[in-house]
């Protein structure tokens, strides 16, 4: 593979990362000097804006001082080489990377050539090699006008922010959006009013058949007519009579069979969607644990191997060299019939994929996940599991069903319309890629359902009875006591619920199907609205906080368009013209920056965002406001520079007063609100010599359950980066904690801890497992109460 470089030189390559570089040092040898730039070597100062408004936008690139090194060792290699290629990632920004490499590095007229693989392995490095090109300057234009566009938009909008509510928020022209559908998602499910209706299910049996061939039918309306609406409980009470009184009979039966094909292979957004579901995993979290699988791990014996390939991607297209290898795999671990008869192809429902791209999938099928327990931690193995299982059922045969539609007559006794009810059951017959991966989708709880009682052999004509009634009849018989259930008619009442919030999975499909942001930005779109204090992640749904109202309010009404999902999909598809070559990259910024600087020069002049209150400042006499400040809303005199006093809200958390004492001065210790959360301090603290310099106490909240471990207390704590998890309040004489909230009740099987496991699916109903064993179910119990505790 390596031909003999001249002078006896090296062939120097360079990439992002030294995980990546380890891995290419395995394949390509001895002959090739190796080496990782981590990142940009250049980008827009910290310090200003960095782009010239004045002069075509001309961006005004540096080294940044942790780079300097970086560039100078890599200028060192540059010295010494023959070549020079560029291994940068196969996207616009590794295409940018690779261009700022060359302008940074003095390449002294020595050839430099760009390869492009999408996983590394022998096959596709060599193939890369084999047929280099030149840099791509489209794709570095598209990445340098979507860079231009964040800064204006991050460094013009952002000081706005600080001077209407406070110092370090900040506004993103892709991140504001996401921001907006959160907000709005929430105002709606606030605007929800519920509306009552019912259903009405009824237990049947074929005449004469036994009482375990019972099945269950649904009311869904009357004969000939539309699907029923049952708006109350007395309209449900008169239907339930109906029924009560009626004669049954099977109307029609009707029998088919059904097929179901397999998901496309993941991209990156359904990866994000499918980890977040599968194991509570942050876009951040599973990007960061799929790189590490692209960019290669230590397996025994064979060195540094990339597992998967590239992993931002839009695209399902496969190689098909890995499709040939997936169909011998399956033939010879499951069997010919479970082999397509042609291989499959399957075309992206995303708008503006890059279809050049692959998506993601094992870099070899028969690499299975349990070749790889040894080598890989907790969490690459869950990610790699199911990228692994989704890829080869792509391949697989379709899942075959037999699906059984049972349609009802009940003829009520006052000779009223006869109504219609249905019974339907959908039975497995061959598993197809089913066999290899089950899909989970976002409203379904981690573990398999119960499966329905099959429905019984019945025929068009045939009789049926209520339940109840054969019971009644082998009871009159002499066949025994049978317990009789509390009715075959259920009448249940429901009430139609809002929207659910976004959680991370389903904002992501969001921003995909809206065309907003590109696979490389879903995860820190999401991190950033978090990390800024808008969003808090609560049971995996995404909660807006009030400072996220604020800014979304402020930056709705001043920048409408801006920050609107149908510009920003907009800016999106222009972006991707200048990638194609269609069109230049200056006037499509020019076109962005002409209504953002009206609408700047607007919004300079808007009024703070502060609400002027009726108290009055104690030392000067002036009115009082509310302001924004790192830990909250507090009140500030409108004397201000004059007069500089502040004071918490009234009825505030930072006016509770504990029982605890303070260890120096023996005042009532006050809660205070931190970084971290609330936390008890003394009220005479002062950095003033002679001041009280009493220490300060975590705030713990009890949540009413003893600790398995040692019957203390468990608290409700929060990590540094605000995740909340459960511990033991004796910490650290014991370690007990648990991510899931714990609940009173105990295990029906062996008596242990049971914690909440996932969202109610059922009004007033508490999804709960066992710490210990594999029960699981549900409590109609509401959740306790949180009991604060002092320290």
């Amino acid at each position: 593979m390596v031909k003999k470089t001249k002078k006896g030189n090296k062939r120097l390559v360079i990439v992002e990362s030294p995980a990546k570089a380890r891995t290419l040092s395995g394949i390509l040898g001895s002959e090739y000097d190796i080496r990782a730039s981590v990142g940009h070597v250049r980008d827009l100062p910290k310090s200003s804006l960095g782009v010239d408004t004045e002069n075509g936008f001309a961006p005004k690139y540096l080294v940044p001082k942790d780079k300097k090194a970086v560039v100078k060792d890599l200028q060192s290699a540059v010295d010494k080489a023959s070549e020079i290629y560029l291994a940068t990632d196969p996207d616009r920004e590794g295409e940018a990377i690779s261009w700022h490499l060359i302008e940074a590095i003095d390449t002294k007229d020595r050839t430099h050539q760009r390869v492009v693989f999408h996983e590394i392995t022998p096959e596709a490095v060599k193939e890369a090699f084999e047929h280099p090109r030149d840099i791509d300057y489209d794709l570095v234009d598209a990445q340098q006008a979507r860079r231009v566009l964040d800064r204006l938009v991050g460094y013009t909008v952002s000081p706005i922010l600080w001077k209407k509510i406070r110092r370090g928020l900040s506004a993103g022209r892709v991140q504001s959006v996401a921001l907006r559908m959160v907000i709005e998602r929430e105002r709606e499910i606030q605007a929800f009013v519920p509306r009552e209706y019912w259903t009405i299910d009824v237990d049947l049996a074929k005449a004469g058949a036994e009482r375990s061939a019972a099945f269950t039918s649904s009311l869904a309306g009357h004969v000939g007519q539309k699907k029923i609406e049952i708006p109350d409980r007395d309209e449900s009470h008169r239907l339930v009579q109906l029924l009560d009184s009626a004669s049954y009979a099977v109307a029609d039966v009707k029998r088919k069979p059904q097929s179901r094909k397999p998901n496309a292979p993941f991209t990156t957004s359904t990866l994000q969607q499918d980890a977040s579901r599968r194991f509570g995993f942050t876009a951040k979290r599973t990007m960061a644990v799929a790189q590490q699988l692209y960019e290669g791990l230590e397996l025994p014996g064979q060195g540094q191997v990339g597992l998967i390939t590239y992993m931002r991607t839009d695209s399902v297209n496969i190689a098909d060299s890995a499709v040939a290898e997936a169909r011998d795999y399956i033939s010879d671990r499951y069997g010919k019939e479970y082999v397509p008869d042609e291989p499959r192809s399957y075309k992206t429902k995303a708008k503006r994929a890059q279809e050049a791209h692959e998506a993601i999938r094992p870099t070899h099928s028969a690499r299975t996940p349990d070749s790889l327990s040894d080598a890989l931690s907790t969490d690459q193995m869950k990610l790699y599991t199911v990228i692994w299982q989704r890829f080869v059922a792509c391949q697989m045969a379709d899942a075959a069903f037999d699906q059984t539609t049972i349609e009802i007559d009940a003829a009520p006794a006052d000779g009223s319309d006869p109504l219609r009810l249905r019974a339907s059951q959908s039975v497995l017959t061959f598993a197809g890629w089913r066999q290899a991966y089950e899909e989970q989708r976002e409203d379904e709880a981690s573990d398999e359902p119960a499966p329905s009682a099959d429905l019984p052999r019945v025929e068009s004509g045939d009789a049926l009875q209520l339940l109840e009634t054969l019971a009644q009849k082998k009871a009159d018989d002499g066949a025994g006591a049978a317990e009789t259930p509390s009715g075959p008619i259920k009448p249940v009442q429901h009430f139609t619920e809002p929207p659910p919030r976004y959680s991370e999975a389903t904002l992501v499909k969001a921003l995909e199907e809206n065309g907003i942001g590109r696979p490389s930005t879903y995860a820190p779109i999401i991190s950033t609205i978090q990390d800024r204090g808008y969003v808090e992640r609560e049971a995996r749904a995404l909660v807006p906080q009030e400072l996220g109202f604020v800014v979304n309010d402020l930056l709705v009404e001043h920048f409408p368009d801006v920050f609107s999902a149908r510009f920003t999909a907009e800016m999106e598809e222009e972006l991707d013209e200048i990638a194609r070559g269609e069109r230049p990259w200056v006037p499509v910024v020019q076109q962005f920056y002409d209504p953002l600087e009206s609408a700047l020069e607007a919004a300079a002049a808007a009024p703070k965002v502060e609400e002027v209150t009726d108290e009055m400042c104690e030392k000067c006499g002036k009115p009082l406001v509310k302001k924004w400040g790192r830990f909250g809303q507090f009140l500030a005199c409108t004397g201000y520079p004059e007069c500089k006093n502040t004071k918490p809200l009234d009825g505030e958390e930072e006016d509770e007063i504990s029982d605890e004492k303070c260890d120096h001065c023996d005042a009532g210790l006050v809660v205070r609100r931190g970084r971290f959360g609330r936390f008890l301090a003394c009220p005479n603290y002062s950095k003033d010599e002679g001041g009280c310099q009493g220490t300060t106490k975590p705030l713990l909240v009890k949540v009413g359950v003893p600790c398995p471990q040692c019957a203390g207390d468990i608290v409700e704590k929060k990590t540094r980066k605000g995740r909340t998890f459960y511990g033991c309040a004796t910490y650290p004489d014991c370690d007990f904690t648990s991510w899931q909230r714990p609940l009173p009740q105990k295990c029906p099987d062996c008596g242990k801890l049971l914690v909440i496991a996932g969202r109610a699916k059922e009004r007033g109903q508490t999804p709960a497992k066992c710490t210990e064993c594999d029960w699981k179910g549900s409590f109609g119990t509401p959740e306790p109460e949180p009991v604060e505790a002092t320290a």
